[in-house]
Protein backbone atom coordinates (compact mmCIF):
# COMPACT_ATOMS: atom_id res chain seq x y z
CA UNK A 1 0.00 0.00 0.00
CA UNK A 2 1.25 3.38 -1.22
CA UNK A 3 0.68 6.09 1.76
CA UNK A 4 0.80 8.46 -0.79
CA UNK A 5 -1.66 7.93 -2.85
CA UNK A 6 -4.81 9.25 -2.07
CA UNK A 7 -7.13 5.91 -1.48
CA UNK A 8 -10.35 7.41 -2.98
CA UNK A 9 -8.90 7.55 -6.59
CA UNK A 10 -8.73 3.47 -6.53
CA UNK A 11 -12.51 3.40 -5.66
CA UNK A 12 -14.75 5.72 -8.36
CA UNK A 13 -16.15 2.42 -10.39
CA UNK A 14 -17.08 0.25 -7.54
CA UNK A 15 -20.62 -1.82 -7.92
CA UNK A 16 -20.70 -4.12 -5.18
CA UNK A 17 -18.59 -5.26 -2.09
CA UNK A 18 -18.25 -8.43 -0.07
CA UNK A 19 -17.83 -8.07 3.66
CA UNK A 20 -16.42 -10.59 6.04
CA UNK A 21 -18.30 -11.49 9.22
CA UNK A 22 -15.96 -12.25 11.94
CA UNK A 23 -13.73 -9.61 13.23
CA UNK A 24 -15.50 -7.28 10.68
CA UNK A 25 -19.00 -7.03 11.16
CA UNK A 26 -18.88 -8.72 14.37
CA UNK A 27 -17.02 -9.41 17.40
CA UNK A 28 -17.75 -13.16 17.82
CA UNK A 29 -14.78 -14.50 19.78
CA UNK A 30 -16.57 -14.16 23.19
CA UNK A 31 -18.92 -16.81 21.36
CA UNK A 32 -15.68 -18.62 20.30
CA UNK A 33 -14.35 -18.31 23.95
CA UNK A 34 -18.03 -19.67 25.72
CA UNK A 35 -18.33 -22.73 23.15
CA UNK A 36 -14.68 -23.79 22.71
CA UNK A 37 -14.53 -23.89 27.21
CA UNK A 38 -17.39 -25.27 27.33
CA UNK A 39 -15.84 -28.37 24.98
CA UNK A 40 -12.86 -28.32 27.20
CA UNK A 41 -14.44 -28.82 30.12
CA UNK A 42 -16.23 -32.00 28.58
CA UNK A 43 -12.70 -33.19 27.56
CA UNK A 44 -11.24 -32.07 31.68
CA UNK A 45 -9.33 -29.56 29.96
CA UNK A 46 -8.69 -25.71 31.31
CA UNK A 47 -10.16 -22.67 29.91
CA UNK A 48 -8.52 -20.64 27.34
CA UNK A 49 -8.83 -17.12 27.32
CA UNK A 50 -10.35 -14.53 25.15
CA UNK A 51 -6.46 -13.57 23.74
CA UNK A 52 -5.65 -17.24 22.92
CA UNK A 53 -9.11 -17.62 21.40
CA UNK A 54 -8.91 -14.24 19.18
CA UNK A 55 -5.50 -15.53 17.88
CA UNK A 56 -6.99 -18.85 16.53
CA UNK A 57 -9.81 -17.24 14.84
CA UNK A 58 -10.39 -16.62 10.80
CA UNK A 59 -9.50 -19.85 9.26
CA UNK A 60 -12.41 -21.54 9.58
CA UNK A 61 -13.71 -23.81 12.65
CA UNK A 62 -11.25 -26.91 11.34
CA UNK A 63 -8.30 -25.09 12.17
CA UNK A 64 -9.64 -23.54 15.36
CA UNK A 65 -10.50 -26.68 17.06
CA UNK A 66 -7.24 -28.40 15.69
CA UNK A 67 -5.58 -25.34 17.03
CA UNK A 68 -7.20 -25.47 20.33
CA UNK A 69 -6.27 -28.91 21.04
CA UNK A 70 -3.00 -28.19 20.26
CA UNK A 71 -3.06 -26.62 23.03
CA UNK A 72 -2.78 -29.79 25.15
CA UNK A 73 -2.33 -32.69 22.91
CA UNK A 74 0.40 -34.09 20.15
CA UNK A 75 -0.25 -34.40 16.78
CA UNK A 76 -1.09 -37.59 16.85
CA UNK A 77 -3.30 -37.21 19.74
CA UNK A 78 -5.13 -34.19 18.05
CA UNK A 79 -6.37 -36.45 15.33
CA UNK A 80 -7.62 -38.96 17.83
CA UNK A 81 -9.90 -36.40 19.31
CA UNK A 82 -10.34 -33.92 16.46
CA UNK A 83 -13.66 -35.84 15.29
CA UNK A 84 -15.07 -35.83 18.72
CA UNK A 85 -14.15 -32.15 19.72
CA UNK A 86 -15.25 -30.26 16.53
CA UNK A 87 -18.61 -32.71 16.90
CA UNK A 88 -18.95 -30.86 20.61
CA UNK A 89 -17.93 -27.56 19.92
CA UNK A 90 -20.29 -27.28 17.12
CA UNK A 91 -23.17 -28.32 19.54
CA UNK A 92 -21.89 -25.58 22.12
CA UNK A 93 -21.96 -23.33 19.29
CA UNK A 94 -25.31 -23.51 18.12
CA UNK A 95 -26.34 -23.55 21.24
CA UNK A 96 -25.00 -20.10 21.79
CA UNK A 97 -24.66 -18.54 18.63
CA UNK A 98 -24.53 -14.69 19.06
CA UNK A 99 -25.68 -14.26 22.25
CA UNK A 100 -22.42 -13.39 23.51
CA UNK A 101 -21.00 -11.59 20.35
CA UNK A 102 -21.56 -7.59 19.33
CA UNK A 103 -21.45 -5.19 16.25
CA UNK A 104 -18.93 -2.99 15.81
CA UNK A 105 -19.24 0.19 16.17
CA UNK A 106 -20.80 1.88 12.69
CA UNK A 107 -21.58 -1.56 11.23
CA UNK A 108 -25.09 -0.66 10.40
CA UNK A 109 -24.09 2.94 9.59
CA UNK A 110 -21.49 1.32 6.97
CA UNK A 111 -23.96 -1.03 5.38
CA UNK A 112 -27.01 1.72 5.56
CA UNK A 113 -24.32 3.90 3.60
CA UNK A 114 -23.84 1.70 0.66
CA UNK A 115 -27.03 0.33 -0.08
CA UNK A 116 -28.02 3.76 0.09
CA UNK A 117 -25.15 4.54 -2.82
CA UNK A 118 -26.59 1.15 -4.64
CA UNK A 119 -24.06 -1.09 -4.08
CA UNK A 120 -24.86 -4.84 -4.05
CA UNK A 121 -23.89 -6.53 -0.78
CA UNK A 122 -22.00 -10.05 -0.20
CA UNK A 123 -21.23 -11.48 3.01
CA UNK A 124 -18.28 -14.14 2.73
CA UNK A 125 -17.03 -15.59 5.84
CA UNK A 126 -14.98 -18.92 6.69
CA UNK A 127 -17.68 -19.74 9.48
CA UNK A 128 -19.84 -22.80 8.54
CA UNK A 129 -23.35 -21.18 6.66
CA UNK A 130 -25.58 -23.06 9.36
CA UNK A 131 -24.13 -20.88 11.42
CA UNK A 132 -23.61 -17.50 9.80
CA UNK A 133 -26.96 -17.39 8.18
CA UNK A 134 -28.79 -17.51 11.73
CA UNK A 135 -26.30 -14.89 13.53
CA UNK A 136 -26.89 -12.55 10.76
CA UNK A 137 -30.56 -12.86 11.09
CA UNK A 138 -30.28 -12.21 15.06
CA UNK A 139 -28.20 -9.29 15.29
CA UNK A 140 -29.56 -7.27 11.93
CA UNK A 141 -27.60 -8.36 9.29
CA UNK A 142 -29.59 -10.60 7.11
CA UNK A 143 -31.39 -7.92 5.30
CA UNK A 144 -28.46 -5.55 3.71
CA UNK A 145 -26.61 -9.05 1.98
CA UNK A 146 -27.86 -10.23 -1.45
CA UNK A 147 -25.52 -13.23 -1.01
CA UNK A 148 -24.07 -15.35 1.75
CA UNK A 149 -21.12 -17.74 1.33
CA UNK A 150 -19.93 -19.39 4.53
CA UNK A 151 -16.42 -21.67 4.70
CA UNK A 152 -18.04 -25.05 3.46
CA UNK A 153 -20.02 -23.59 0.57
CA UNK A 154 -17.27 -24.42 -1.54
CA UNK A 155 -14.72 -27.20 -1.27
CA UNK A 156 -11.95 -24.42 0.05
CA UNK A 157 -12.43 -21.62 2.16
CA UNK A 158 -10.31 -17.69 2.15
CA UNK A 159 -7.82 -16.98 1.44
CA UNK A 160 -8.96 -19.12 -1.61
CA UNK A 161 -10.75 -16.28 -3.92
CA UNK A 162 -13.37 -19.29 -4.95
CA UNK A 163 -16.25 -17.54 -3.34
CA UNK A 164 -15.17 -13.86 -3.90
CA UNK A 165 -15.13 -14.97 -7.55
CA UNK A 166 -18.33 -16.69 -7.32
CA UNK A 167 -20.16 -13.37 -5.97
CA UNK A 168 -18.26 -11.69 -9.37
CA UNK A 169 -20.02 -14.40 -11.15
CA UNK A 170 -23.52 -13.89 -9.26
CA UNK A 171 -23.29 -9.91 -9.69
CA UNK A 172 -22.50 -10.38 -13.31
CA UNK A 173 -19.25 -7.44 -12.05
CA UNK A 174 -15.93 -7.67 -12.88
CA UNK A 175 -13.51 -8.21 -10.02
CA UNK A 176 -12.20 -4.75 -10.32
CA UNK A 177 -15.70 -3.31 -9.30
CA UNK A 178 -16.29 -5.68 -7.01
CA UNK A 179 -14.50 -4.36 -3.49
CA UNK A 180 -13.82 -6.28 -0.48
CA UNK A 181 -13.38 -5.41 3.20
CA UNK A 182 -12.06 -7.87 6.10
CA UNK A 183 -9.81 -7.85 8.93
CA UNK A 184 -6.97 -10.80 7.89
CA UNK A 185 -4.67 -11.88 5.86
CA UNK A 186 -6.75 -14.06 4.68
CA UNK A 187 -9.25 -11.67 3.09
CA UNK A 188 -6.41 -9.40 1.67
CA UNK A 189 -5.18 -12.97 -0.01
CA UNK A 190 -8.35 -13.97 -1.19
CA UNK A 191 -9.41 -10.78 -2.77
CA UNK A 192 -5.63 -10.27 -4.40
CA UNK A 193 -6.13 -13.54 -6.05
CA UNK A 194 -9.32 -12.50 -7.23
CA UNK A 195 -8.27 -9.21 -8.92
CA UNK A 196 -10.32 -7.55 -6.33
CA UNK A 197 -9.77 -4.29 -4.54
CA UNK A 198 -9.67 -4.66 -0.81
CA UNK A 199 -10.10 -2.43 2.44
CA UNK A 200 -9.09 -4.22 5.67
CA UNK A 201 -10.35 -3.17 9.27
CA UNK A 202 -7.83 -2.58 12.27
CA UNK A 203 -9.73 -4.05 14.70
CA UNK A 204 -10.57 -7.42 14.26
CA UNK A 205 -8.65 -10.64 14.58
CA UNK A 206 -5.69 -11.24 12.05
CA UNK A 207 -4.77 -14.37 14.19
CA UNK A 208 -2.51 -12.05 16.09
CA UNK A 209 -0.73 -10.28 13.59
CA UNK A 210 -0.50 -6.61 12.90
CA UNK A 211 -3.17 -5.61 10.33
CA UNK A 212 -0.71 -3.10 8.82
CA UNK A 213 1.81 -5.77 7.75
CA UNK A 214 -0.76 -7.42 5.88
CA UNK A 215 -0.51 -5.75 2.09
CA UNK A 216 -3.72 -3.96 0.80
CA UNK A 217 -5.05 -1.12 -0.70
CA UNK A 218 -5.55 0.43 2.58
CA UNK A 219 -7.55 0.50 6.25
CA UNK A 220 -10.45 1.77 7.12
CA UNK A 221 -11.06 2.35 10.68
CA UNK A 222 -15.14 1.23 9.74
CA UNK A 223 -17.49 0.07 7.59
CA UNK A 224 -18.83 3.60 7.24
CA UNK A 225 -15.24 4.98 6.39
CA UNK A 226 -15.13 2.57 4.19
CA UNK A 227 -18.59 3.83 2.33
CA UNK A 228 -17.32 7.16 2.59
CA UNK A 229 -14.41 6.34 0.52
CA UNK A 230 -16.90 4.96 -2.20
CA UNK A 231 -18.91 7.84 -2.12
CA UNK A 232 -16.10 10.12 -3.28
Amino acid sequence: MDAALPIFTMFTNIQAVIIDLDGTMLDTAPDFLVAINRMRTEFNLADLDITTIKNFVGKGSENLIHRVLAEDFAEDQIALHFDTALATYQRHYLAINGNYSGLYPHVMEGLQAMRALGLRLACVTNKPVAFALPLMEKKGLADYFDVVYGGDSFTRKKPDPVALLQVCADFDLPPSQVLAIGDSSNDAKAARAAACPVLLVPYGYNHGEAIQNVESDGIVASLLEAANLINR
